[in-house]
């Protein structure tokens, strides 16, 4: 295989670089939960979108295929959404 057919080849097969897609979504804060998730949702179709009340108990570690939405009492965006 010479040098311009491996070029094409790793052109191919190589990922979609992580710093064009959007991970996290201030936007959202205060409001509510699901118009927030719509439109991470639309920014990300890869990820799973969790809504989680307070008080939720959360097992520590990341996803990246996750985003969290922590709401509050009235059901709200709490704090701004990430990936992980």
């Amino acid at each position: 295989m010479d040098a311009s057919s491996w070029s094409s080849l790793r052109a191919k097969s190589a990922p979609a670089p992580s710093h064009h897609l959007k991970t996290s979504w201030p936007e959202v804060v205060g409001m509510a939960a699901t118009p927030a998730v719509t439109k991470i949702m639309q920014d990300r179709p890869d990820v799973a979108v969790e809504v989680l009340p307070p008080g939720t108990h959360l097992l520590p570690g990341a996803n990246p295929r996750r985003v969290r939405v922590f709401i509050d009492t009235h059901g709200a965006v709490a704090k701004t959404p990430r990936v992980g």
